[in-house]
């Protein structure tokens, strides 16, 4: 209570720029970092049509996220958040994606959130994905948690009251007091959150991270095109997808930030890496 949080436990030991920042820059608005970057589309081709033919389903999406809780795993600081002041570390790893059962102008979207230990294989992660997407459409028989959360806010409150409410939740949230179902349940209480824009047919945006929450990396896929590059002395054209990444920058800096982009690079050039199971995830210090 009053600084205990059911999603993390406080860092204190950190650099006095560390802990001044989130002093400075007070919300995530404040400290959005933006980044993009392109990935060549062949390997993840080649890989997808491997494990299709091994029976598993998997996309550009699966490839992803399982790339991004293997690099959380291993690289910890990423899975901080700031509340208050004050920065904590999520003792597992969480996603949010928005999935929609069809393309149709009134398809609506269902909100997931699921929850990893950072040492699943890429195979694992794939199948888990899979089974709840299935769940939340072509096998859905009612809301899920998090859907009937949103709806009760928007339609179980007389609209003069949302604002209250929200703006209570916010305070609540603030000073570590939200009840533990409300933030398992929340999207916006999350490691990273994921929007899928390549299977709506549109590029990549900077897609902001919410004030609400402890959001604190946004990824934006977007529609793969060719582009022309380099290789062995000619121009060639190659099928990459473009990403666009909003972080919070409070939690760690610009150089840890460089190096984890870096790694999550090799796990996207090389999806194999991914299939091996993580001993055990680095923890982070106290």
């Amino acid at each position: 209570m009053f600084g205990k949080r059911p999603d993390g436990r406080r860092i204190k030991n950190l650099a006095p720029i560390q802990m001044i920042m989130p002093y400075v820059m007070k919300t995530r608005s404040d400290s959005m970092n933006m980044y993009e970057d392109t990935f060549n589309c062949e390997p993840w081709d080649r890989y997808i049509k491997e494990k299709e033919a091994q029976g598993l389903k998997l996309g550009y999406m699966h490839i992803l996220i399982a790339a991004i809780v293997r690099l959380i795993a291993l690289r910890p600081q990423l899975n901080r958040f700031c509340m208050n002041g004050r920065i904590y570390a999520r003792p597992k790893i969480w996603v949010s994606f928005v999935v929609h059962p069809t393309l149709r102008n009134d398809s609506e979207g269902t909100t997931i959130k699921m929850c990893f230990e950072g040492t699943e294989t890429i195979d694992e992660i794939a199948q888990m994905i899979n089974q709840r997407i299935a769940k939340e459409t072509v096998h859905r028989t009612e809301e899920n948690g998090t859907d009937k959360l949103l709806r009760t806010l928007m339609h179980g409150i007389p609209s003069f009251l949302i604002k209250f409410v929200v703006d209570t939740l916010m305070w609540m949230d603030k000073h570590s007091i939200m009840p533990k179902a409300i933030v398992e349940l929340s999207p916006f209480h999350t490691s990273f959150f994921v929007t899928n824009l390549k299977s709506l047919g549109i590029n990549h945006i900077f897609h902001h991270t919410y004030n609400f929450g402890t959001t604190g990396l946004f990824f934006a896929m977007g529609k793969e095109k060719r582009i022309p590059v380099v290789k062995n002395g000619e121009i060639v054209q190659e099928k990459h997808m473009g990403f666009g990444l909003v972080s919070d920058e409070r939690f760690c800096d610009g150089l840890y930030f460089a190096n984890s982009l870096r790694m999550l690079r090799k796990f996207m050039k090389n999806p194999e890496m991914l299939e091996e199971p993580l001993a055990a995830k680095v923890e982070d210090f106290e």
